[in-house]
């Protein structure tokens, strides 16, 4: 297996292959999530629809198929899509009258559907998500990072003033940071996309991006204020209580399964993927040891300590396989479980398991005489968890940079850390604000602008990277999957 530093996105994809998460299909560009890869996902959509119940969100699904029409009533987000659209010209061995879309996202097609259901202030705010696959028709692919189909979540709103639609445009994104830093242990950083990065129709676009091993980024969910202008595109207008017709604010904002390509590249190691605790699909494997003909006493405890552990919601598998105990070890720690457990005659006689965490170098040896093994396995999940999380945090310190202020200087750093093998990182640069300097930073170097950091985060820089001119924002700069 190649190792993070010899090859990073050929580990990457023997990492997703040899953990069994998915297949490739016979359709270009697009994957099969096999169970161990859908399980995870399937834990975080539990966490973000609890989040967005809590928000007084609630779930709609609407048809996969858009009419061509929809698109060119808002011909930014037509323009901004056009190149990756799918389309259905045919039914029934007939011609379609009109063109319909596989749905890059679903702005128009809600925007339609709103444009009916909202009529009075007092149908306001309309706050639904969609859980839904969307096609994006992608040159380059890489599984779950990008790919032409997708998975994902996309949030639609609709509200009576700015003030309201920017509020729940933030809202989200700090909803989106709080669960990726907890549930994947993922550290991200937040601030809003430079006008060329933002989402086709948007007013304002915000991001959280993550820092992968490799220095990439991986922009990992985003969150959009579209003002009235999809409101005016679909007339979706209200009766306010000044009795006149007035448009509604509207945003967006979604997540993807390429939140489990970004917690891969983030948490993985040259043994293979390591998944953080609270998303795992099995937290717990337990495997018995020893020879044979004790097999049966073995099995007995294994199954004991089994059923603890499921009693108590913790996510455990036996193997029991006629695998070598070896063999097993690699077989699981291939997949990332977060903990593994041993039993054999010797740990049943000391009346103690062998517990491995799977990002630890030890094994520990766990006495049952003193602590439910349900605790011990509980603090350590917990631990797992908090441990990834300030690695992420370390790993991402040691590979930003503040000090570089000028494109030539920017150009050389790059070179120095090739040389040196070392990856080139982010770098926090100041910026003209013009997208003719975005271009020249892109064209000399491959980084682009990943986000403008919110006020008071990081030093606020004084003078463009590019042209030296007194800066308008302070930008991150890296190159991006």
């Amino acid at each position: 297996m190649a190792t993070r530093k010899e090859d990073f996105s050929k580990w990457y994809i023997q990492t997703i292959q040899q953990a069994d998460l998915m297949d490739y299909s016979p359709v270009r560009g697009c994957m099969i999530f096999k169970p161990n890869g859908y399980e995870i996902w399937e834990h975080i959509q539990t966490e973000f629809n609890r989040r967005f119940k809590e928000e007084g969100i609630r779930n709609a699904y609407f048809p996969m198929l858009i009419p061509e029409s929809f698109f060119n009533k808002e011909k930014d987000h037509i323009e901004g899509f056009s190149p990756e659209l799918p389309w259905v010209t045919e039914a029934a061995g007939e011609p379609l009258e009109e063109r319909l879309a596989l749905r890059p996202t679903s702005e128009t097609m809600i925007g339609d559907a709103y444009s009916k259901w909202i009529q009075s202030y007092r149908d306001l705010p309309m706050e639904i998500n969609q859980w839904a696959n969307v096609f994006r028709w992608e040159k380059r692919t890489l599984p779950f990072l990008r790919t032409s189909e997708f998975l994902w979540q996309e949030g639609h709103t609709a509200h009576a003033t700015a003030e309201e639609a920017n509020t729940r445009t933030m809202r989200m994104l700090q909803v989106y940071k709080e669960v990726v830093e907890d549930l994947l242990a993922m550290p991200v950083f937040s601030g809003e996309k430079t006008p060329s990065e933002r989402f086709a129709g948007a007013e304002r676009t915000y991001s959280i991006e993550s820092m992968m091993q490799d220095g990439k980024a991986v922009q990992s969910g985003t969150s959009h204020y579209m003002g009235t202008k999809f409101a005016e595109a679909f007339d979706i207008t209200y009766l306010n209580k000044e009795n006149k017709h007035v448009h509604a604010f509207t945003t967006s904002w979604g997540v993807s399964t390429r939140l489990i390509g970004a917690m891969i590249m983030t948490h993985g190691d040259d043994s293979g993927l390591v998944l953080p605790p609270k998303v795992a699909p099995q937290q717990v494997v337990i495997i018995p040891v020893g020879p044979k003909k004790k097999l049966d006493v073995v099995m007995e405890k294994v199954d004991e300590l089994y059923a603890e552990l499921k009693a108590a919601g913790i996510r455990t598998v036996v193997d029991d396989s006629d695998n070598s105990p070896g063999y097993k070890f690699n077989e699981w720690e291939l997949r990332g479980v977060p903990v593994r457990i041993e039993v054999g005659p010797r740990d049943i006689e000391n009346n103690q398991v062998v517990l491995k965490a799977r990002d630890a170098d030890e094994k520990q040896f766990v006495s049952l005489a003193d602590t439910p093994l349900v605790d011990t396995v509980q603090a350590e999940l917990t631990a797992m968890q908090t441990r990834l999380f300030n690695s992420a945090v370390d790993m991402n310190a040691s590979h930003i940079y503040t000090n570089i202020n000028t494109l030539d200087e920017l150009s050389a750093h790059i070179e120095a850390q090739r040389e040196a093998g070392e990856v080139p990182g982010w770098v926090l640069a100041g910026w003209d604000g013009t997208e003719e300097s975005e271009a020249k930073i892109k064209e000399a170097t491959g980084f682009t602008t990943r986000n403008i950091p919110f006020a008071g985060q990081y030093e606020e820089k004084t003078t463009c990277i590019v042209t030296g001119a007194p800066a308008k924002h302070t930008v991150w700069l890296a190159r991006a999957y």
